[in-house]
Parts: structure tokens; sequence; C-alpha cells
């Protein structure tokens, strides 16, 4: 009887050398292969890939093998989630259409276990994260969606990996403002959360912030899937961080 409620992050695909990228999807692939036997639900919560944008007739190609062993996923009926992060909140619906995942452009509340849970990818939280909190409504403003797709997809797609990956090497340098996360976590199990799960510092972490049983008032941080390689889990009720060992 599948049991166990899974959470990844921040893979980044398509952000290395061809090497690099090829142990990424290997482990992957590997992760996602272990869960079949298992998995109730995959949650993925934001920056799966380096960058995702959908023309009307045209996604990024090299993505292909991801979407296929994801689609292996659904046919098993196994519920799959996407929570979008600062990386990927282009996602269309090509993704729900015919992988059969369910999008989420905005965090969202699921109840899994006895648990009630709040899943965000975690972009914007910091304080001193103004600018981009107000650059984010540009981004994502169905205008600016329009007037980037009348850039032709061989251009299009280039571009906007050029610079997503300044933006990660920008925000990797930044000093992480972790408390931030954590009092936004306090804030929510304070509103009756048990959980808050979380990714985009790409520190793994977990925490109790209540003073009940294990599986309350949790804060949890999926870390990354390109360096650590490390996911979270919930499996009968109490929540798990682990890094992956194929």
């Amino acid at each position: 009887m599948k049991k166990i409620v899974y959470f990844l992050s921040d893979a980044h695909l398509g952000s290395e050398s061809f090497e690099k990228e090829k142990i990424k999807k290997m482990m992957l692939f590997s992760f996602l292969k272990k869960i079949k036997n298992d998995a109730e639900a995959l949650y993925i919560l934001g920056d799966l890939f380096e960058f995702w944008f959908e023309y009307k007739n045209t996604i990024p190609k090299e993505h292909f093998d991801v979407l296929t062993k994801l689609k292996e996923i659904t046919d098993l009926k196994i519920k799959v989630c996407y929570i979008t992060g600062n990386h990927d909140f282009w996602l269309g619906d090509f993704l729900s259409e015919k992988i059969g995942i369910e999008i989420f452009l905005e965090p969202t509340t699921v109840f899994h276990q006895g648990k009630k849970m709040f899943l965000i990818h975690g972009d914007g939280l910091a304080k001193k994260d103004k600018g981009y909190r107000f650059l984010k409504k540009i981004l994502r403003n169905k205008v600016s969606i329009s007037l980037y797709r009348l850039i032709p997809p061989d251009l299009g797609i280039p571009l906007a990996k050029k610079v997503a990956s300044l933006s990660r090497s920008y925000t990797s340098k930044k000093e992480k403002a972790l408390d931030d996360y954590i009092d936004f976590a306090k804030n929510k199990i304070k509103q009756g959360y048990d959980a808050v799960v979380m990714g985009h510092t790409h520190y793994p972490m977990i925490k109790n912030l209540g003073e009940g049983l294990p599986g309350q008032g949790i804060y949890l941080n999926t870390g990354d899937f390109f360096e650590r390689f490390s996911y979270g889990r919930l499996e009968q009720g109490e929540f798990f961080l682990e890094e992956y060992k194929k």
C-alpha cells in the first residue's frame, strides 16, 4: 500500500556541463524509479529546471527524457504536483495536459496522513528581497509573458537560460537569510499548519518549531538535488530529511 509523500526541489536541470547534467539526471531517474514502489504523492517545490518556458507549440526539448520519467509516475496513478519556483514560473499547460502533473503557480495547502502542510518554493521570503518581489510581479504578468513569446524560441530559450544562470550565480553569492524562512514557517504554524515545506535556499533543514508531537510544527527545507541530492518525505505522520544515495 502506497503510504509515503515525497518532496523534491532545486535540481536546476539544464544548468551544468554535459557530465554534471548526466549525473544529475542519473540520480533523479534512479530516485523516481525508487519511489514508484511506495509513493502516495510527489511534490516538486520549484526549480526542477534551470529554466522553463512554453511557446504555443514548443517546449525545451532537452528535458524530454525527464518528462518521460515523470509521465511514468503519473501513469501509475501517483499524484505529482509542481509548485513553481523562481526559475520555472512560466510553466504552461503542457505538463498538466500531457504529463498529468498538477501545477500550482502560487503556494498551496495540502493534507496528507492527518497533516496540514503549507507548500511554497520560498523565493521572495527574505526581508531583503523587496526588489525581487517587485520584479516577480512584472515577470509573472500576462503581458510580459505574451511579449516574450514574440521572441522566436531558438533565441528566447537560450537567452532566458543565460539570464537564469546569472540570477542563480548572484543568488548563490548572497548571504542566506535562513532566519527569515524559519520566521515565516513559525507564523504559518501559529495559523494552524502542522508543517511548512519549501526549497529555494539549497540549504537542507528540518526543524521542530512546535512543542507537540514529532509531526507537528515542522519546518522542512528540501535543500537541493544537484549537489546534496536531498529530499523530504512524510511517512506514517512523521517528516524526514534525507540524502539520496543511488
